[in-house]
């Protein structure tokens, strides 16, 4: 099976054991819970849309490692067209949503982790890289989900992770084994994890020799025993209990994040794809964020263009569509989110193969791309705000409008142009707020700002990557400065 139905992957949910814990309490069955089954209809829909002929050549490609038909969030970037279909794909997925879908973080930490493990191989003579295209193989005849796992709790900023007072805040090797190692900690901020069948494990950030036990990289099935789930908090989340859809905004998707804890545990050789080899850490880490940074110019111009779309019906509700500064704001959202996705089509374009053969997008341009993106939708968002007008978050609830007492005042007092339904113009107004302060709030804002590093992490690499001195030369050939 290289494909798997919506069915089937939320049947292969069902049949997992996580160990799950919300509001401090055990949840027992996720996939039928009202808070996370929105997040799960929207990672569902990378299922749905490969089996969809419409979206075939976006949404599948043909394995590198067997001939086969598989979803593209399993494969292996083959060449620039495998680069530019991803950033696609990801704007397809957020225009149907409007939210996270939460699958992109493993397909980029399988592509980081593909060319590092031959690289590493190639220096130290391991077989990691073996391994790992065994492992992927798996993953792409089952069709699973893997959830890219990076950022640890970190403690004190200021210390080396052996420097910390409590060495569990990094993810480390505490033992190891003939056969395996077990290891604990915990990985924060983890999008989608209770939606993964797999979690694939990596460092935080570049390690030294002092840290050794800390550059660890691996995947494990993500019901593993040993690992425990303790599900985020997101704006607006308990509507969801409230037996109402109107007032959720997005009914149907949403996101998810979650803390994950290891403690002690047991992963076989077969799954470990780095052990203590610490100079390597760093260019896992590089590429990887370098990968996650070009998919925010697909899905938060996806999701984007779902708040455009819905500014834009909230200035025809409200009648003042034809007034020029509402036109000239819609065309600065348009402006803003455009470039965006120009941004993540050109360090696609710009990429380069690895040694292995599985092509790197141009990591200076994913960095500009993922700048623009902590800032941006920030704009696009101000405006939709902007443009919504203050009902946006003081109208009543769904229950009000309903209400045989006084919901009539409701429908009348609320009422916008005419031919236009009260409870559209709710409905409407209700996606904005999700999308601006509610839960998909999390994915397109705060996420924009610190996904795939905080706004300094792409400025140390523009730094990096900029070649100043380069820039200087051509200077001094024109102004006629010898060297």
């Amino acid at each position: 099976m290289s494909l798997m139905t919506k069915e089937q992957y939320l049947d292969s949910l069902r049949e997992m054991k996580f160990k799950l814990y919300m509001f401090g309490e055990r949840v027992e069955n996720h996939v039928d819970n009202p808070i996370i089954r929105p997040s799960i209809n929207c990672l569902a829909m990378t299922y749905d849309l490969a089996q969809d002929p419409q979206y075939e050549d976006l949404m599948t490609a043909t394995s590198s490692l067997t001939g086969k038909k598989i979803n593209r969030f399993t494969h292996l970037h083959q060449n620039h067209d495998d680069l530019v279909k991803k950033v696609k794909m990801l704007r397809l997925l957020g225009q149907k949503t409007g939210s996270c879908f939460q699958r992109c973080v493993g397909m980029d930490a399988s592509n980081a982790q593909d060319s590092v493990t031959f690289e590493m191989d190639q220096k130290c003579g391991t077989e990691y890289h073996k391994r790992f295209r065994k492992y992927l193989q798996y993953v792409q005849d089952n069709d699973l989900t893997i959830d890219g796992a990076m950022t640890d709790p970190k403690g004190d900023r200021g210390l080396a992770p052996h420097q910390q007072k409590d060495p569990d805040m990094y993810l480390h090797i505490v033992e190891e084994r003939k056969d395996g190692i077990i290891v604990k900690g915990a990985k924060c901020h983890q999008t989608g994890a209770l939606n993964s069948h797999e979690i694939m494990i990596m460092p935080t950030i570049s390690m030294t020799e002092a840290d050794m036990d800390y550059a660890v990289s691996f995947a494990i099935p993500a019901d593993t025993e040993g690992i425990t789930y303790i599900y985020g908090r997101q704006s607006c989340d308990t509507r969801k209990l409230e037996g109402v859809e109107l007032d959720l905004g997005n009914a149907k998707f949403g996101g998810q994040e979650a803390l994950v804890i290891f403690d002690n545990v047991f992963v076989p050789w077969e799954k470990v794809f780095m052990c203590r080899e610490y100079e390597f850490s760093g260019a896992l880490i590089e590429r990887f964020a370098g990968y996650h940074r070009q998919s925010y110019g697909g899905c938060k111009v996806g999701v984007g263009d779902v708040l455009i779309g819905a500014a834009a019906l909230a200035a025809d509700y409200n009648g003042a569509h034809k007034a020029s500064h509402v036109k000239d704001k819609l065309i600065e959202m348009i402006h803003l989110n455009e470039t965006l996705y120009s941004c993540g089509i050109a360090c696609s374009c710009q990429g380069r193969p690895t040694v292995c053969g599985t092509y790197l997008i141009d990591l200076m341009l994913a960095n500009v791309c993922k700048q623009n993106v902590t800032r941006f939708p920030y704009e696009i968002t101000r405006l939709a705000e902007d443009i919504a007008g203050g009902l946006m978050v003081t109208m009543p609830s769904e229950k009000d409008l309903r209400s045989p007492e006084i919901g009539h005042y409701v429908e009348k007092y609320l009422k916008g142009v005419e031919g236009v339904s009260t409870e559209d113009r709710m409905r409407i107004l209700r996606l904005i707020e999700n999308m601006t302060l509610g839960c998909a709030a999390v994915g397109y804002r705060t996420e924009s700002l610190h996904g795939a590093g905080s706004p300094q992490a792409q400025r140390i690499m523009i730094a990096r990557q900029g070649n100043l001195s380069a820039k200087k030369k051509l200077a001094k050939d024109i102004a006629g400065i010898s060297e």
